[in-house]
């Protein structure tokens, strides 16, 4: 089981606290995480932008998509739109992505905010001993 670092707006981390958003979606020009490096069971933590994490939930399912076209894209905002709440203008700017991850979340919980000091532009991180910006001890 791995634990993930997952940055969202604060509208949509605000969704998924409240349950009226199930689903979390990233839309990738290139396969990064979560594309092929996430699993059913693994820990998110959940980071407001420019703000703490303050929620943790578990990877229920998963679904994977690559060589996506805008044609396909069009498509999946037509399946999935209603789960990830996705503005127009949100499908619009990622209508060029090649790859794209649909992530179902469960046991989701608000916790005590965590300040943690991520510089980097990744709105998606598989954490690792070296790499766990303080939210879990070392083994």
């Amino acid at each position: 089981m791995n634990s993930h670092l997952v940055i969202l707006k604060k509208f949509y981390l605000d969704k998924i606290l409240d349950g009226s958003k199930p689903v979390e979606s990233r839309l990738l020009k290139a396969a990064f995480p979560p594309f092929d490096s996430i699993a059913i069971g693994d820990r998110l933590f959940l980071k407001q932008s420019s703000g703490p994490v303050c929620a943790i939930a578990q990877v229920s399912s998963f679904q994977e998509f690559s060589n996506l076209t805008p044609r396909k894209i069009s498509q999946l905002k037509a399946i999935y739109n209603h789960l990830v709440l996705g503005a127009d203008e949100y499908w619009k700017l990622k209508s060029d992505s090649k790859f794209a991850v649909f992530v179902w979340l469960k046991n989701v919980r608000s916790i005590d905010p965590i300040m943690i000091c991520k510089k980097d532009w990744r709105a998606w991180v598989v954490l690792n001993d070296k790499e766990n910006y303080g939210l879990y001890p070392r083994p």
